[in-house]
């Protein structure tokens, strides 16, 4: 079965929410537009991928939200060399509808405290819920690899939780792994390039906050993957 020499993970540039909370409180999740800032984030991470990709063909999924869609609009790639699917699955995780910024603040101390991948928000979803959907879009995924003329790039633009998560699924890291991981900046990409032997490795790992906690004497480590806190990917 032909596979793609590399899978790209795309984060949407700076939105709306990421600039000031408060616009949660009136505009829906899905809706929030781009800043300034978030396109020329687009644009300069476009002008990297073109780079990356050359003359060859990419199959892309965005996520549905209007963030995703315009950062894929700011990259700026050739229309006659990429196949674009809107891919629901990987959305942003369900906080919920309009936003009460007080309960948010109080689930936001709740989920520190029992856990970023088991906690669910009220009306919401946990990250162990995006990380079967995400598991589901991966099945899809491995599926269309058996087409043979499937591109040889693969660019996935999407959320930092859902780029942490697909690489999980991928690399079968462990849940206390996953949650020593900070999400990517704004704009920021990781790349899934695969190798002469046949298996992928990751260009660069996450931001690291905090070192694995080994649940039992002998636990096996997982492959080293980032640094820094993780922040909400709203």
């Amino acid at each position: 079965m032909p596979r793609p020499r590399r899978i790209v993970l795309v984060r949407h540039g700076e939105s709306s929410g990421n600039a000031d909370d408060s616009v949660y409180e009136q505009t829906p999740d899905h809706a929030l537009p781009l800043t300034a800032q978030g396109w020329r984030q687009a644009e300069e991470t476009g002008r990297r991928l073109r780079d990356v990709f050359g003359d060859d063909r990419v199959s892309v999924y965005v996520s549905p939200y209007r963030r995703t869609h315009e950062t894929f609009q700011g990259l700026g790639l050739d229309p006659a060399r990429v196949r674009v699917r809107e891919e629901p699955r990987l959305r942003e995780q369900d906080w919920g509808n309009l936003q009460d910024p007080d309960d948010v603040a109080r689930q936001k101390e709740n989920r520190d405290a029992y856990g970023h991948f088991f906690y669910r928000f009220a009306q919401g979803e946990s990250g162990a819920d995006v990380y079967d959907r995400v598991g589901g879009f991966l099945e899809s995924l491995f599926r269309s690899f058996e087409h043979p003329d499937h591109p040889p790039n693969v660019l996935l633009v999407t959320h930092g939780l859902a780029m942490r998560l697909f690489c999980m699924r991928w690399f079968h890291w462990t849940v206390d792994e996953f949650e020593s991981l900070s999400n990517p900046g704004n704009g920021e990409t990781r790349m899934l390039v695969l190798g002469e032997n046949g298996k992928y490795t990751l260009d660069r790992p996450f931001d690291r906050w905090r070192e694995p906690v080994p649940k039992a004497p002998g636990r096996r480590r997982g492959r080293p993957a980032g640094w820094q806190r993780d922040d909400p990917d709203h």
